[in-house]
This record gives structure tokens, sequence and C-alpha cells, in this order.
């Protein structure tokens, strides 16, 4: 038992932290040798000149301060200080080797949890990616946050931020990928546009809005047809919620003019359930793009939930 700094230590402990400070080579050399008992059958095993060996020990032997093998041409014999270093040098190079088995299966397989923030009108079609994405890779899982708040990634443990921005001008210490466009345009029922009839802009203040905010306070919509003239449009909804698939629901059911997200609409504009209003007025276009700490040494999970996203956003039409 020694002391060191007022702290008692076995002589193995001081042995195991040493070897761990060493070259990972000369550690491999000597335990080499160790295991064939000589540097000849050692050079010969491993195809290392004897040479080379022998002055790897020796500068080992030199950098510790003690000699580890009794060697002469007749014999060889390891010192009772070298069979203990023999045994944590040996430990450190399999901790080396099961960490390395650790990081090259990790980099084969994706595997693991990948937390990913994504504005709630989207939720909707990321959820489908998601359940195809967990599909392919069964060990893997993937939360989803509803956040319409650009999240804080490092304090929120978030991997990828899915955000809609009309312009992007994210933190310059993340990393972004545009994934494509999106605009929000006027719906509503056919037979509320059937009952209203044909509609200029200036005559959505005689209709009733469905708006996406809870705010309590005059609804706003900023809109701009196809040629660039902006509009203003000052309301209170009828119905108001920040859940697009129930403002969506609302509109189908007739209760008003909604504007939504295209991608939240194209399926009941396909089955007919909505029809669009005053088709050359919309939103001004959002970016939809990931944000995330960094592009180099991203986990094999995170990388491929990244491709997964943009690959998803590219088979849809609208994007």
């Amino acid at each position: 038992m020694l002391r060191v700094d007022g702290k008692f230590y076995t002589q193995c402990s001081i042995i195991g932290t040493i070897a761990a400070m060493l070259d990972l080579n000369d550690l491999y050399y000597f335990c080499m040798v160790v295991r064939h008992q000589g540097f000849a059958a050692a050079g010969r095993a491993s195809g290392i000149p004897k040479s080379k060996l022998s002055r790897r020990i020796a500068q080992l032997e030199s950098q510790l301060g003690t000699r580890l093998i009794e060697r002469s041409t007749r014999h060889f014999r390891i010192t009772n200080i070298g069979q203990s270093f023999f045994q944590e040098a040996q430990a450190a190079l399999t901790a080396t080797e099961r960490a390395e088995t650790i990081v090259a299966s990790s980099l084969n397989e994706p595997k693991g949890l990948v937390r990913c923030s994504c504005p709630t009108g989207l939720i909707e079609m990321i959820s489908p990616l998601a359940i195809d994405f967990m599909t392919i890779y069964p060990k893997a899982s993937v939360q989803i946050i509803p956040a319409d708040r650009p999240v804080d990634l490092i304090k929120e443990r978030i991997d990828v931020a899915i955000r809609v921005r009309t312009k992007l001008d994210t933190d310059a210490g993340l990393t972004m990928r545009t994934l494509g466009k999106s605009h929000r345009i006027l719906v509503a029922s056919p037979s509320l546009v059937n009952t209203i009839g044909s509609v200029g802009i200036d005559d959505l203040v005689n209709i009733p809005t469905i708006g996406t905010s809870t705010d309590t306070e005059e609804t706003v919509w900023i809109l701009k047809d196809l040629d660039g003239r902006a509009h203003r449009h000052n309301h209170t909804p009828r119905f108001s919620c920040d859940d697009f698939i129930a403002v969506r629901n609302a509109a189908i059911s007739g209760l008003g003019i909604a504007l939504l997200p295209d991608h939240t609409c194209n399926a009941a504009l396909e089955s007919g359930g909505l029809v669009r209003v005053l088709p050359e007025w919309r939103s001004e276009t959002g970016i939809v793009h990931l944000v995330f700490t960094t592009r180099v040494g991203l986990p094999p999970l995170t990388r491929v939930w990244i491709d997964q996203l943009a690959q998803g956003f590219r088979s849809m039409n609208d994007f």
C-alpha cells in the first residue's frame, strides 16, 4: 500500500493508472513479448522485427523508470513489477478493444433515441415519416416535441429541430438544412363557397373566418397575390384554435374561411371536403428547414433521421 497526496493506493491501482497513460502500441508490444516468452518468438508470430520490439520495450522501461523484463542471451524472465504491469496492460488493451467495438457497432446500425422538435402544424405530416423510420430501424426510437417557438437544442436536449421561417436567420452556431417551402392558403367548405358566391379580396370582411391563434385580440392575415400585391385582413374569427387539424375540421364543417398551410389541406382538397377561396392570394412563403448542432460527428441515428425527413419532404408535391 502506497500513500500519494494523502491518499492510499494499492500497487496495482497505480500501475493501472500508469498503463492507461502510455502509448497503446508499447503496451501491445510488451504484452506480445510476454505472451510468447521472448522477443524472437514474438517477432516470428507478429512479423515485427525483433530489434524493434526490443527497442520499444527498452523505451517503455525507460519511461517507467523500472525494469519489466530481465533478459540475456539465454534467459528471459519477467520481473515482479513486470508481471503486475502485464496484467494491467492487458486490461487496458481489452478495454480499448471493447470501446472500439462499441463505436463501430453504433456506426454500423443506427439505434437509440432521437428527439425532434416540430411545429404543431407539421406533426400530422411528420408522424408517418417517424413510423416508417422506426419500421426501417427497429432499434430506433423517435420522440416528437411539439413546439411553435425556437427551441434551445442544447438545454432542451433536442437532436433536430424543424422550423418554418420566412427568412433563414438561424443561430450562427447551428447547422441548417433546407427541406422545402410552404404557404398558407384560403380554404372553405364547398357549401360555404356556394353560399357566398364569387368574392374578391375586399369581401373577406363580410365572411366568417376561422383562426389559428388563441390570442384574444383581433387576428391579422397578411396576404399576397401572384403579382406581389399585399393585403392586410383584420378580423375576429368565429372559431379559433392553435391546432391545425381542429381548424381544418371546422372549415370542412362550413364554419368559415380558414388560412391554413397547404400541406394540411391537400388531402381535403383532393377529396372535395375543402376548396380554394381566392386562389391567387396566399401568405408569404415559409421555408421549412432543419436545425442541428453540428454536421461533423453526428450520431448515426440523428444522421439517418435527417435523411429520412429530407426524403419525405422531397416526395411531397408541394415541397
